[in-house]
């Protein structure tokens, strides 16, 4: 068994460590030693980084109270200085912190439950509760009634008992015997064997980034501490140059976009109705120019880089004509596209006239026999021949 140095001293970054055994798996190359202050991944929470000796410890996984320290290289039984990377630590015990903050204040403020989290210092972590949706007044009671503690900067007691009657835990833990109990000053206790800040002031500060829901849960995405920071640096960033390009104030910032995106959605529209009309009009003309076969019409046209579902709307119009059958291309210099489409009145399958089109392009397609639509790859020397045949498909 190795003894958990973190337990007890989880602000320690340096100790001698002790090489007791060597181990060589799939994992990679493992030291054991006698104590560690290296924590392993679990209960939510990833494992420490840093050295030993000159070795880097890139893993830390526990098996049956034996701590395995997976290295980037190998080293000899044996003592070594060793050292946390404190940064990847202390943003962890803000965050497992944090997240102890957020699990009682969920369950004194909002009676839910935490169902299961992920603790990361380098994304936001996230806690699961079983409720399908959190409303924006329930967000903003949790984050004020979070920060709250964390400005109170209460003590974060970690110690052990036998007993679990003992104490008043939110979530009684399933197992007997000694237990680890996490408690927040007169107001919470948990049985976890993470690593935590020793008062909630610590923790700096919490703030609920996004929530998204999952089956019939609700997951909350949170940054605490130095991560909060950063967080809203990036925000704080984003939004100044935004107000600046729009030659505004960042008070104004949301009142403007609000108003830029209602002229947005006005224009879009005004533009769809402008691009019906022309289609329109093109459709005309093209129906106008369409070639005579018996007593059919053919209209044939080859376009570049236009877009495909543009070229669809086109041949959809031309085959409200009697008697009209269109085949519609576009080329990008590499890529062919192709429409067909005929009138009702035709006795011709737009599928099976697509088809047609596609064998000597080795393309494919489908649709029905009204329209139909396929590709494929192409050249400027294959395009010279895309319609000679069309009239003899007729």
């Amino acid at each position: 068994m190795t003894k958990k140095l973190y337990f007890d001293a989880p602000l320690e970054t340096e100790f001698t460590a002790e090489v007791i055994e060597i181990q060589r798996d799939e994992r990679g190359f493992g030291v054991i030693l006698s104590e560690t202050l290296f924590y392993p991944t679990g209960g939510g929470q990833s494992h420490d980084t840093g050295t030993i000796g000159s070795a880097r410890v890139v893993d830390v996984i526990i098996e049956d109270e034996i701590i395995i320290h997976i290295l980037d290289k190998e080293i000899e039984v044996g003592n070594y200085p060793a050292k946390i990377d404190w940064d990847r630590r202390f943003a962890n015990m803000q965050h497992h912190s944090g997240q102890h903050i957020f699990s009682a204040v969920f369950w004194k403020e909002l009676g839910l439950e935490t169902i299961s989290s992920h603790i990361s210092g380098e994304t936001p972590t996230t806690i699961d509760f079983n409720k399908e949706m959190l409303s924006d007044k329930e967000i903003t009671l949790v984050e004020k009634a979070a920060n709250k503690l964390v400005f109170e900067n209460r003590a974060m007691k970690a110690y052990f008992v036998e007993n679990k009657d003992s104490v008043p835990f939110r979530r009684p833990p399933k197992v007997d015997g000694k237990i680890r109990v996490i408690e927040i000053e007169a107001y919470d206790y948990s049985a976890c064997g993470g690593t935590h800040c020793p008062r909630t002031g610590m923790v700096g500060m919490l703030k609920i980034v996004r929530t998204e829901r999952i089956n019939q849960k609700t997951r909350i995405h949170f940054v605490a501490g130095w991560q909060a920071l950063a967080y809203f640096d990036e925000t704080q960033k984003a939004a100044q140059e935004s107000a600046q390009f729009l030659a505004i104030g960042i008070d104004a910032l949301k009142k403007t976009v609000e108003n830029q995106h209602v002229q947005l959605k006005s224009a879009q529209s005004e533009l769809k109705k402008l691009r019906e009309m022309k289609l329109e009009i093109e459709a005309q003309k093209m129906a106008q120019l369409a070639e005579a076969v018996g007593e059919k019409w053919l209209a044939t046209a080859l376009f570049e880089n236009r877009n495909a579902g543009e070229l669809r709307l086109l041949a959809m119009k031309l085959r409200a004509y009697p008697g009209m059958v269109a085949v519609l291309a576009s080329f990008d210099g590499s890529k062919l596209s192709l429409v067909t489409a005929c009138a009702d009145d035709t006795d011709i399958n737009a599928n099976d006239f697509l088809q047609k089109h596609l064998l000597p392009l080795e393309g494919r397609g489908g649709g029905d026999k009204s329209i139909a639509q396929g590709g494929g790859v192409s050249d400027e020397d294959s395009l010279k021949d895309l319609f000679t045949k069309t009239k003899s498909y007729l």
